[in-house]
């Protein structure tokens, strides 16, 4: 069974209130005690651009995330008062090489 891959594009507006970062730490405990999550990245390009990368077991653990009560309120939140923009891709692993020294 493939995992299924988030890729979250960002741009904060710059007046974002500092609310915004307590809201984004609950978000990502929610998403790591939610069944079938397996990992969460997140960096912030030079150019002020935010990249996240979640990724869950399956389709339907990634399904129970996007349609978790408390991420649809803060997404809506994130639309009217934090983001300039974002962009969500969902993706399907293809494949998976892991190397390490």
């Amino acid at each position: 069974m493939a995992r299924i891959v988030t890729v979250f594009r960002s741009r904060l507006r710059d007046d974002v209130p500092e609310e915004y970062w307590d809201l984004a730490a609950q978000l990502e405990q929610t998403a790591r005690q939610s069944p079938g999550f397996v990992e969460y990245r997140s960096v912030t390009g030079e150019d002020g651009e935010h990249l996240s990368i979640v990724i869950f077991e399956t389709a339907e653990t990634e399904a129970a995330w996007r349609d978790n009560v408390t991420h649809r309120n803060a997404q809506r939140r994130a639309r009217e008062q934090f983001y300039e923009w974002y962009d969500v891709s969902v993706c399907e692993e293809q494949r998976n090489s892991h190397w390490e020294a």
